[in-house]
């Protein structure tokens, strides 16, 4: 990264029946999933960490934070990042034509990109990717029942919008992080809806599905939270979000 002070780019009933919980979405009939890929060896991130921070208070934002690890090389090794969260940046990347991958970014309703740090321009990239036919159009909720998420994905409403694949995230809500090494050195910096794991749920036709995920296979230390998202696309090419819930677990 160059010690410089920019983006830093890379080209059931009680007793007889099952105990039935309707988790109940802190996010109703969210507008927008922002995406940021950011970066603890990042001088610029910080500044993009705390409007994550700011926008995950919004109910109509499902905000989250996607820590990349290409720049663990530089001393300073991301104790939260995933390569597939570099993965999905660059896929994101490829289906757009471009070569932008730096961090901070933000990818917001999986349809545009803009520098994390700048919350009018996300603000603008939502409302503008909110236009597009399709974007965040499909209901999508989320039941717990016993040691079970039953996901529920509605049928499409719009005639542009035929299928998707569905994803439950595994999110810590706030992960304080000190830095000792790096850009950052000596500072602490919170990160919000933190991604913890990714599993993909299944196909979505268009039409109505119901989907069960094991609680067990989302869970791990510190993952307070959950987010269920259907996206146009695949892995390798991600299109617009088409509909997303977010959860606290506890």
């Amino acid at each position: 990264m160059m010690a410089y002070n920019c983006i830093s780019r890379w080209s059931s009933a009680l007793g007889i029946c099952a105990i039935i919980a309707v988790i109940r979405p802190a996010h109703a009939d969210p507008r927008a999933v922002v995406e940021l890929f950011t970066s603890q060896g990042c001088s610029s991130c910080p500044p993009a960490d705390k409007v994550i921070g700011e926008l995950s208070k919004d109910p109509n934002v499902i905000a989250l934070s996607m820590p990349i690890d290409y720049w663990d090389y530089l001393g300073w090794k991301d104790t939260l990042a995933d390569s597939r969260f570099s993965a999905r940046q660059k896929a994101y990347s490829h289906v757009r034509g471009d070569r932008d991958v730096y961090t901070p970014q933000a990818v917001v309703n999986g349809a545009a990109q803009v520098i994390g740090s700048d919350r009018s321009s996300i603000e603008n990239a939502i409302k503008t990717t909110t236009k597009a036919d399709g974007v965040m159009s499909v209901p999508v909720t989320m039941t717990l029942s016993g040691k079970q998420i039953n996901v529920s994905v509605a049928a499409a409403t719009e005639p542009s919008v035929s299928r998707g694949e569905v994803w439950i995230c595994s999110v810590s809500k706030a992960v304080p992080i000190q830095i000792s090494r790096g850009e950052n050195r000596g500072r602490e910096v919170t990160y919000h809806n933190v991604v913890r794991n990714l599993l993909k749920v299944g196909d979505w036709n268009g039409s109505s599905g119901n989907w069960t995920v094991p609680i067990e296979n989302i869970t791990r230390d510190g993952v307070d939270a959950a987010v269920v998202y259907v996206q146009d696309g695949n892995r390798e090419k991600p299109g617009p979000m088409l509909g997303a819930a977010f959860t606290s677990l506890h």
